[in-house]
């Protein structure tokens, strides 16, 4: 049975007017040409669509089902043709997203969920690294874009803020400072302070050392490789460590362990800065698309202090 698409959508303007002559002037098709397709179509399907009259124009109960239907089966063709130009431009639909663990909480969900809202037929793949392992990943292609805490410039790598949060302290509640209100970093100088080592996230470390020295101080630090947030916890809960994080991880930390507590350092030079990444030389639909997505959830949830341009 030859049914086109040209042919319902012409059906449709019919069924949704319930008149020839306004279905007409919205297709920009003469009222005699419409007609005719109306006819042909009902002649090919052996049954009547409308009953048509002087006064009025009404579907008959094969009509209704036709309008019905006729949506779904013109959404659902519309949907394979765009899969098939993806395939057949290259557009992969799997999208290979890195992320570092302090991203884990209250940025890659936010993302995600606002990923599965704008792009249904997307794939999102996450992949957990390091900061400093994600642009090197972009680079060898293994990953399509990534988050990652204030990254090291790298060729072929482009990037841009995404957000920005201030710092947090981690500690047991049984430390000297856990009942502040806040810690001035000042506070922290007879403090061993609970950091991943430089080499994963370098500007990130460097900004809280800065932040140190800018006190009067050279921090004590105790560098921690395991990305686990309980081995983190169990470590802060039984020594004294104190260990700095972005807010939004450490805020998911202290509700996940009842011997932590967090408090805001005040300190406004250190900011914890997270990007969005993604290789230089992709000029793919799908990352553009990815990218508009993350954009739009750094404005609605006022991740930057500065709007992106």
């Amino acid at each position: 049975m030859d049914v086109s698409p040209r042919v319902l959508r012409y059906f449709m303007a019919v069924a949704e007017e319930l008149h020839f002559g306004r279905a007409a002037m919205r297709l920009y098709i003469s009222q005699p040409s419409l007609s005719h397709q109306i006819r042909k179509l009902e002649e090919t399907l052996e049954t009547p669509l409308f009953v048509r009259s002087s006064r009025r124009v009404q579907l008959t109960a094969a009509g209704r089902t036709l309008a019905h239907e006729a949506p779904i089966a013109l959404a659902a063709l519309e949907q394979a043709l765009q899969l098939t130009r993806r395939a057949g431009s290259g557009i992969a639909t799997t999208i290979r997203l890195g992320y570092t663990p302090v991203t884990s909480f209250g940025t890659l969900t936010v993302l995600l969920d606002a990923l599965q809202e704008d792009h249904p037929d997307f794939t999102i793949d996450p992949r957990e690294f390091y900061s400093a392992e994600i642009p090197e990943r972009l680079c060898a292609g293994d990953l399509d874009i990534g988050l990652a805490l204030s990254p090291q410039p790298l060729d072929g790598v482009n990037g841009e803020i995404l957000r920005e949060e201030p710092v947090s302290a981690l500690l047991s509640t049984r430390h000297r400072l856990a009942a502040a209100p806040t810690i001035p970093v000042k506070d922290l100088r007879d403090e061993t302070l609970q950091l991943f080592p430089r080499r994963l996230a370098p500007a990130y470390y460097d900004g809280i050392v800065a932040a140190c020295h800018e006190a009067g101080f050279s921090p004590e630090i105790c560098a921690f490789e395991d990305p686990r947030v309980n081995a983190m916890l169990a470590r802060l809960s039984s020594r004294r460590e104190v260990g700095l994080a972005p807010t939004s991880f450490a805020e998911h930390a202290a509700k996940a362990s009842t011997g932590i507590v967090r408090r805001d350092v005040v300190d406004p030079s250190i900011v914890a800065e997270l990007s969005v990444l993604w290789p230089a030389n992709d000029p793919s639909p799908a990352i553009a698309s990815v990218l508009a997505t993350a954009r739009r959830c750094a404005e609605h949830n006022g991740w930057l202090r500065s709007p992106i341009t």
